[in-house]
């Protein structure tokens, strides 16, 4: 009996040995290069944010006259673009509908002072009075479908143009000189001057038979081609920016649009539904039209001071 133990013990730490060397032989290579540690997107991106609050009527009528009035002194020196602690882009907006009363877009390469933001917000004298909503967190990203100078030529080889023509020498020349401005727009952007904007997140599908993530490279790289012509078609009409929440948020992407008129929102949105990439394969979730307005616009807007 007590060979018999003896050897199932052997035999048990011979399997545990076995085991942890297998394990360590499947562990990932690891660099000797050090990796650095940072709350900034590696890339050079920025994080984002868009947040949406309603005010607590309530709250507010139990304030006089006088108190509403300095109060909103605070709210507007926290959604200063141009104050101390703010994140390098900022924007405030009037919503439509009951879904909010007003959002605010946020980026910076640093998370925490976006979210300093809300939590200035919700601090301040109003903070009582404020109704966190709907939120998207995200960040820049240049997607995968942007194609390469390389990749541009041979799209356009595709399409019947010749490698020796001087109209295909132009465009691959144009779109190499715009390109890295494009890319820096995608990681840095500047908000346009349009009044207007709309936000809504997006999933791709991952059903039976309309899994995006089960098609090709090639065949993805194809619809969002198509995709993207459908969008050209608005230049000097409609700015878009789309943002990654895959890993942060619920929804994967976020798509942010200004318009220099509304009824450009609807078209765009319309227009772009009926291409594949959309039609087949996209999943979409709350839209939240806006209006672009100062501080205290906003403010004056919602009757806060009255």
């Amino acid at each position: 009996m007590g060979d018999l133990l003896r050897c199932g013990q052997t035999l048990l730490t011979c399997s545990i040995c076995f085991a942890f060397s297998v394990a360590i032989m499947s562990r990932p290579h690891v660099s000797s290069t050090p990796i650095e540690t940072s709350l900034s997107p590696a890339a050079g991106g920025w994080h984002c944010s868009h947040l949406y609050y309603s005010w607590n009527r309530a709250a507010l009528a139990r304030m006089d006259r006088a108190e509403r009035s300095s109060a909103t002194a605070a709210i507007i020196a926290v959604l200063d673009p141009a104050g101390n602690d703010a994140p390098l882009r900022m924007q405030t907006s009037v919503v439509s509908g009951h879904k909010a009363d007003f959002g605010l877009m946020l980026m910076d390469s640093d998370p925490l002072k976006v979210e300093r933001v809300n939590q200035r917000l919700l601090a301040s004298p109003l903070g009582h009075a404020l109704v966190p909503g709907y939120s998207f967190v995200s960040m820049t990203e240049i997607s995968e479908y942007v194609p390469s100078v390389e990749q541009f030529g041979q799209r356009l080889l595709a399409e019947g143009e010749t490698a020796d023509s001087p109209t295909y020498a132009a465009k691959v020349e144009g779109y190499a000189s715009r390109l890295a401005g494009m890319n820096h727009q995608r990681l840095t952007p500047d908000f346009p001057a349009y009044p207007n904007t709309c936000f809504y997140p997006m999933n791709k599908k991952r059903k039976v038979g309309e899994n995006w993530f089960t098609l090709s490279k090639d065949e993805r790289n194809a619809l969002m081609s198509e995709h993207a012509r459908s969008g050209m078609a608005f230049a000097g009409k409609v700015s878009q920016l789309i943002t990654v929440g895959l890993g942060l948020d619920d929804w994967e992407w976020g798509v942010t649009l200004w318009a220099a008129n509304p009824e450009y929102l609807k078209d765009i949105v319309y227009r772009m539904r009926f291409d594949e990439a959309s039609a087949r394969y996209a999943e979409f979730g709350p839209f939240l039209v806006s209006y672009v307005c100062t501080p205290a616009e906003m403010l004056e807007h919602c009757q806060i001071g009255a």
